[in-house]
């Protein structure tokens, strides 16, 4: 020995570690969860977590017992080091993906039901044109679940409406805008107003959206804004099922704009009030250092016309301080 410390040996980390750490953050450091999901025991588990500490020197999680409780002070600079690392992976594997299958492969969508069954179709349509061997999942969920199907990794781009939060992680595009439509049975009185106004509908019992669902916000703001308080009856999570309780005749519908059809929809007649409720904006969204698959691309460009495939890598590519949402 010449007196010098010797040198620490490299970590020979493995992504089953990785994984093991970032799914116990996931899941509230419960090790039955991580297990599960990993398909392993949890003493294996454990095991995996352990030895990466070891091989780092240092200490990831705080315990208390056996349990995991939370992450130290370097715990938490370690996750978020392991996630970039297994988004790099993950974009390392569709990059070569995308040589070796150029026209192949899957995309999945996480939008609201009214999104995926009013306003893609067309969209859809011309996609499957395009790129006939691309598989593509839509996700029909509700608003508040699309961030976390895009952050898990379950989808690769999301419809996000206005009034959800905008995670630092997720890049948006605003795409489109739409607003709402008051539909009545044929023969309903306020077919014999021209333009009714808000005091006037809110004379007649209302059925429409859910709280929590895309749009009931702005529908209670409008209300609030008159100091009106409506009598809503009925509430459902998608206009079609508004659509059928309307035609009944129990009330006046409020749905989505694109959901009604007067070919489609014969028992059912539109009020023309004009914009009495603001209108919503929908933005895509994808998870910040993702990598975009030219197909991927090219579905994010027919939602948002004009915008160059050049600025949605870089936005995405973007930092979170540096990324700006449009």
């Amino acid at each position: 020995m010449d007196g010098r410390a010797a040198a620490r040996p490299l970590p020979v980390m493995n992504f089953q570690q990785l994984k093991a750490v970032h799914e116990a953050i996931r899941h509230g450091f419960n090790l039955t969860e991580t297990a599960e999901i990993l398909h392993a025991s949890q003493s294996a588990v454990s095991r995996q977590i352990r030895e990466l500490e070891e091989e780092l020197g240092l200490d990831i999680f705080q315990r208390h017992g056996k349990r995991l409780v939370g992450l130290t002070a370097p715990g938490q600079e370690v996750a978020q080091i392991v996630e970039r690392i297994l988004k790099d992976r993950d974009s390392l594997r569709k990059a070569a993906d995308e040589y070796l299958r150029i026209d192949g492969g899957g995309l999945a969508l996480a939008a609201t039901h009214a999104q995926v069954r009013y306003r893609l179709p067309e969209t859809v349509m011309a996609f499957r044109q395009a790129y006939p061997q691309v598989r593509l999942t839509l996700h029909q969920t509700a608003p508040a679940q699309i961030i976390e199907l895009i952050k898990s990794g379950q989808a690769d781009l999301g419809l996000l409406p206005d009034g959800l939060p905008r995670p630092p992680d997720l890049v948006t595009f605003k795409a489109y805008s739409w607003s709402h439509r008051f539909v009545v049975p044929h023969g309903h009185p306020l077919l014999e107003v021209r333009y009714p106004s808000l005091e006037e509908i809110a004379r007649y019992p209302i059925i429409t959206f859910e709280e929590g669902m895309v749009g009931r916000e702005k529908i209670n703001q409008a209300f609030r804004d008159r100091g009106l308080e409506p009598d809503i009856i009925i509430s459902a999570v998608d206009s079609d099922v508004i659509k059928t309780y309307v035609a009944l005749g129990l009330g006046v519908g409020i749905v989505a704009e694109r959901s009604f059809d007067a070919e489609t929809d014969p028992k059912l007649a539109c009020l023309d009030t004009g914009a009495l409720i603001a209108p919503i904006t929908t933005s895509v969204a994808v998870l910040r250092g993702s990598y975009l698959r030219s197909y991927a691309i090219a579905f994010i460009q027919a939602l948002v016309p004009g915008l160059g495939a050049d600025e949605i890598r870089a936005r995405v590519e973007s930092p979170p301080d540096l990324g700006v949402a449009a």
